[in-house]
């Protein structure tokens, strides 16, 4: 597997909060959305960066309790991806979810 994202691989990534974790994957499920049948390589790697922030974030040992909604959210990326078939998400509905991720970690609330 080749590792995107080096620096926050080997721990960077642990000292971000929820929220901010969660804003990052936001950026990138954003970027995913805005080059969707305009750019293939541009979405492509704004999907590939998600996914590994996604999973950097179900690694991170502080969110247990979380890790159902996390893991949820991912699979509805997933979906979105492939086509919306399963359980009709777009990317839209997830930019509107991880807007308030954004909101939160730019606040610091």
């Amino acid at each position: 597997m080749i590792v995107i994202h080096k620096e926050l691989a080997s721990g960077g990534w642990q000292k971000f909060t929820l929220c901010e974790q969660l804003a990052n994957i936001g950026s990138e499920v954003s970027r995913a959305r805005r080059w969707f049948c305009k750019d293939q390589k541009l979405y492509e790697g704004a999907v590939e960066r998600a996914l590994e922030l996604f999973d950097l974030t179900l690694a991170d040992q502080r969110w247990k309790g979380r890790l159902r909604e996390i893991a949820r959210v991912r699979e509805l990326f997933c979906d979105a991806i492939t086509g919306e078939k399963e359980y009709k998400t777009s990317l839209e509905d997830l930019d509107k979810y991880f807007l308030y991720y954004a909101l939160c970690a730019r606040y610091n609330m």
